[in-house]
């Protein structure tokens, strides 16, 4: 009999101490921003009855998980809506690809009404500078929206160690001001969420070791990041079952950089005119065994592997640029633009010994309006961790309307 009593006791006293730890969840109030809402999005699910989605991303947009969810939860709460769901996530991509793929991979399906942006984490991952992340984060937005005037967008913010290194160190990261400027100025609602998982375990109602565990999240920080992107949207739709049902449309401000490349596209890599020792491969395939990432596998591909190969691009707009898939034996090239003086630049990663990496390379984003060249070789040179010297060219990248 005392022993019961003193096992109850313990047991008891266990679960006192483990309510007595429980934590009240912090307000999502300090990580979202409705802003100008989704006045549009709801219209066109409550009237039309009818709304195409789609997230542009990265890995975390691409895997399973909270992209689902989102998608579910649409169906679910607006059973008498027809959703249409572009899912244009690709792994290692943030916003210098999104800007120039956009037309392609999103526009080209149809009238989108509601458009998921993410690129923080791959921005600082990829080390892409502050000013292109403004550029082309603000030329993504633009784009978007002279492509459908009432579409909605959600820019969202991910999660990765080095940004809850910074707010640990009181420092917000590069990657979270531009988004939430870009968001600011055009009145769109956005989510931080790398604050709120910061803020969340600084709380203590969970780990990233035991909860969290990767920037890929697990299947909690999945449902974290669902159940954050669902309370924004319930907060949009309320706003908006407020507001009048007209449409809401306002004219574009300026663009925030002078050189905001809002005119992204793919330029034809067979416009180049090259050398005989480049070769137009139809249907390029890897073949080290090395993995490759949607989209950049299977594809025509325009490829050099000779130092000394040399090609000329006549083009139009104010940025030239190409995206390539960077292997173990990638190479450097120089570059010339309207006969200026050559630069070289390292086609090799830090991920290129396992992958045939989609990189995206901006030349330049601060050209006149009007008509360019640019001079490209294989330079003599490589990187002292690659074993050749290979160019493929998937698609150049210009920042002009014409097709």
């Amino acid at each position: 009999m005392y022993r019961y009593i003193a096992l109850l006791f313990v047991h008891s006293s266990l679960l006192f101490t483990c309510f007595a730890q429980e934590t009240t969840p912090l307000s999502y109030d300090n990580f979202i921003h409705v802003r100008n809402g989704l006045r549009n999005s709801y219209t066109a699910i409550t009237q039309r009855q009818q709304l195409t989605v789609a997230y542009l991303g990265g890995s975390i947009t691409h895997n399973p998980g909270w992209r689902n969810k989102v998608d579910s939860f649409l169906r679910q709460t607006y059973p008498a809506c027809r959703f249409r769901s572009i899912g244009a996530g690709i792994p290692s991509l943030g916003s210098l690809p999104h800007v120039f793929r956009l037309q392609q991979d999103v526009l080209d399906s149809g009238k989108i009404d509601l458009l998921f942006i993410e690129a923080a984490v791959n921005d600082r991952v990829n080390g892409t500078d502050s000013i292109t992340q403004v550029r082309t984060l603000d030329g993504i937005v633009r784009h978007a929206l002279r492509s459908n005037s009432s579409m909605n967008i959600i820019m969202m913010s991910f999660a990765d160690p080095d940004k809850t290194k910074d707010y640990d160190n009181n420092h917000i990261p590069a990657e979270i001001v531009n988004h939430e400027m870009v968001a600011a100025h055009y009145g769109l609602p956005s989510i931080n969420l790398a604050r709120e998982v910061h803020d969340r375990m600084q709380h203590g109602e969970f780990s990233w070791e035991k909860d969290f565990k990767d920037l890929h999240p697990s299947p909690f920080g999945q449902q974290l990041y669902f159940a954050s992107i669902r309370e924004l949207l319930q907060r949009c739709f309320a706003q908006a079952a407020q507001a009048s049902a007209v449409k809401r449309k306002t004219a574009l401000p300026n663009p925030l950089d002078l050189y905001a490349i809002e005119k992204g596209r793919y330029y034809p890599i067979k416009d180049a005119r090259t050398d005989n020792n480049w070769q137009s491969t139809p249907n390029w395939t890897p073949t080290d065994g090395l993995t490759t990432r949607p989209g950049f596998v299977n594809r025509p591909m325009l490829v050099a592997t000779t130092p000394g190969a040399t090609l000329t691009l006549s083009f139009k707009g104010t940025a030239i640029g190409m995206a390539i898939v960077s292997g173990s034996d990638a190479g450097h090239v120089s570059y010339s633009i309207d006969n200026g003086p050559f630069k070289e630049i390292d086609l090799f990663t830090q991920w290129s010994r396992s992958l045939h990496l989609p990189w995206y390379i901006l030349f330049s984003s601060e050209l006149t309006e009007g008509k360019h060249q640019l001079q490209l070789r294989i330079a003599d040179k490589k990187n002292e961790k690659s074993n050749g010297h290979a160019c493929r060219i998937v698609h150049f990248l210009t920042n002009d309307s014409r097709k």
